[in-house]
């Protein structure tokens, strides 16, 4: 089920705008109505002004479905182009972000060796801030 996913994470991360960093990131989500948003990231010569890959695909489904969106799963992807694919889970802004509406979500993505991981989000964000 993940594999589409994935896929699509790898493909939309060729469109970040990242002239700072070189670091490309694609993700992509599943909601629980079945549908599909992808997101990447977004750099800005003022660096607090940029947007995670995971939080521009959370924008894009909740400007999709509302306050009622329910995240299922998360794929990550990375890479420095010419140096290709980088390990990179989400990072704790972006996990507080999807555990907002994705608290049971699965998240798939490469670790630092590259080898495919597949974890909750309770398990990346343990005691989540909560109000």
């Amino acid at each position: 089920m993940a594999q589409d996913l994935i896929e699509l994470a790898q493909a939309v991360l060729h469109k970040a705008y990242a002239p700072y960093s070189g670091f490309h990131v694609g993700a992509a989500i599943r909601s629980a109505s079945g549908q599909t948003y992808a997101g990447c990231n977004v750099e800005n010569a003022s660096y607090g002004l940029a947007i995670c890959a995971e939080r521009s695909a959370l924008a894009a489904a909740v400007s999709a479905e509302g306050a009622t969106l329910r995240i299922l799963e998360v794929a990550v992807r990375a890479e420095r182009p010419g140096l290709g694919a980088h390990g990179a889970s989400p990072c704790g802004a972006c996990r507080q972000a999807l555990i907002e509406l994705g608290p049971e979500a699965l998240v798939h993505y490469l670790d630092l060796q590259l080898r495919p991981v597949s974890r909750p989000i309770t398990e990346l964000l343990v005691d989540s801030f909560r109000l």
